[in-house]
C-alpha cells in the first residue's frame, strides 16, 4: 500500500513499504497508525502525479557503485544518479535519480552496530534520522531545485492572516500552534516550511507538543516532547504577519514592531541553528554536486530578507509561564499595525 502526502509544495508518494516500516511511515507523515498490510511489491512511477517518489526495498545489499565517480566520503555519482551510503547517519543507503518530471529515491536499510545501539537506547532519535534521510531531506532538496528555500518556522492561518512564528528552538512556537482551536484557525506546520517567493508550504511531519499525561497515539521524542497525528492542516498559506518570539520574565506578553532587517536575521539564524537541518546542508550540496541541479547552497539570507520586507514584523516577548494564545498575539500584533498606520499614514503595501 502506498502513502501520499503534500509536503513542501510537492506531492510525495511512498510506495513499496516493507513489513515493519508501515507505522514508521505513518508516524513520519503525521497520520494515525494503520494496520500492517501484507507486503506486496509496488513499483512507483515517477511523473504519474507525484513529484517525489520514495521506495523502500527489503534488500540489505549495497547499491552498485562500480563505474560511479566518488563525490565525497560515502557518496558516488554518474550523470543520472547519486548513491549515498549511510545517508545522514541513518543506517539507510539511498539511490537518488532525478528526471525532468520527478525525483525517485530508493532506500535500503543497512544498519551497523552503532545504528542498532542507538535504536535500543534512543528509538525516537533513530526515527528522526530515518525521516530526514528518507522523506524530508529529499523533498526539501527537490523543492529547492524548483527555487524554494527551507525555513525553520511555525506557520498557521489565524483570523484570515498567514502567520509565521520565528525564534530559537524551545521558545514556544510549536506550543502556540498546537493551542489553536478548530474555530480559531488552521495549522500549516509547527517546525519546518519552504518559501517559494510567494507562499509558505508546510513540511509534512507529526505535531510535537510538550510531554504531559501519556495518551494513545502519542510517541515520546527527544527534548521532552511527544508526537501525535494532526487533526488537519493546511498545506500552504500566503504569509502576511511575522512574529519574532523570545522568552521574557514578565507576567504578560509584550508586542512591538521591529524592522524587517531584525526579523530577517531571526529567520535566517533560526534556520541555520535548527538541529532538524543540521545534516541537510551537506546532503543538499552533495546532491547538487552529483546531479548538477539546484543551488550548491540555498539562499536563506536573501530570501529571509525578501520575505521580511513583505510582511508586518512584530517582536513578541512571551511571559515566563505558558498560557498565552496565538490568537491573542495575532490580535495584539494587528493592534500595533493599526497604530503604526495611524502614526505613518503614508505606509503602503504588505507592511501597512
Amino acid at each position: 500500500m502506498s502513502r501520499r502526502a503534500e509536503s513542501c509544495g510537492l506531492t510525495l508518494e511512498v510506495g513499496s513499504v516493507p513489513r515493519g516500516w508501515s507505522q514508521v511511515i505513518d508516524r513520519a507523515l503525521g497520520e494515525p497508525p494503520r494496520a500492517e498490510a501484507p507486503h506486496r511489491a509496488e513499483v512507483p512511477q515517477p511523473g504519474r502525479d507525484a513529484d517525489v517518489v520514495v521506495r523502500l526495498e527489503s534488500s540489505r545489499e549495497p547499491f552498485e557503485v562500480h563505474g560511479l565517480t566518488p563525490l565525497t566520503r560515502g557518496a558516488f555519482a554518474d550523470d543520472r544518479r547519486v548513491v549515498l551510503t549511510d545517508a545522514c547517519a541513518s543506517g539507510l543507503d539511498l539511490l537518488v535519480e532525478p528526471s525532468s518530471r520527478a525525483l525517485s529515491v530508493t532506500a535500503r536499510s543497512r544498519p551497523g552496530p552503532s545504528h542498532r545501539a542507538l535504536r535500543l537506547v534512543a528509538p525516537g532519535r533513530t526515527e528522526l534520522l530515518w525521516r530526514a534521510a528518507l522523506l524530508q531531506y529529499p523533498t526539501l532538496w527537490w523543492a529547492g531545485v524548483g527555487g524554494a528555500v527551507p525555513l525553520h518556522v511555525s506557520a498557521a492561518q489565524v483570523a484570515g492572516l498567514g502567520v509565521l512564528l520565528a525564534g530559537p528552538g524551545g521558545v514556544g512556537k510549536s506550543t502556540l500552534v498546537a493551542g489553536l482551536g478548530p474555530d480559531q484557525g488552521a495549522s500549516v506546520s509547527d517546525n519546518l516550511c519552504t518559501y517559494d517567493g510567494a507562499m509558505i508550504h508546510g513540511l509534512r511531519e507529526p505535531r510535537r507538543v510538550d510531554a504531559g499525561p501519556v495518551r494513545v497515539g502519542r510517541r515520546s521524542m527527544p527534548h521532552g516532547r511527544v508526537e501525535q497525528p494532526w487533526d488537519g492542516t493546511l498545506p500552504a498559506m500566503t504569509p502576511s504577519l511575522l512574529l519574532v518570539l523570545r522568552r521574557g520574565s514578565g507576567a504578560r506578553p509584550t508586542v512591538r514592531p521591529v524592522p524587517p532587517a531584525v526579523a530577517a536575521r531571526a529567520l535566517a539564524t533560526g534556520t541555520y541553528a535548527a538541529g532538524e537541518l543540521r545534516r541537510y546542508w551537506a546532503f543538499a550540496a552533495t546532491l547538487a554536486l552529483g546531479t548538477g541541479l539546484g543551488p550548491a547552497h540555498p539562499s536563506i539570507v536573501g530570501e529571509s530578507e525578501r520575505l521580511a520586507r513583505s510582511l508586518h514584523c512584530v517582536e513578541v516577548v512571551l511571559p515566563a509561564r505558558p498560557g498565552t494564545s496565538l490568537v491573542e498575539l495575532v490580535d495584539r500584533a494587528e493592534h500595533t499595525a493599526r497604530a503604526e498606520r495611524a502614526t505613518n499614514p503614508g505606509m503602503t503595501g504588505a507592511r501597512a
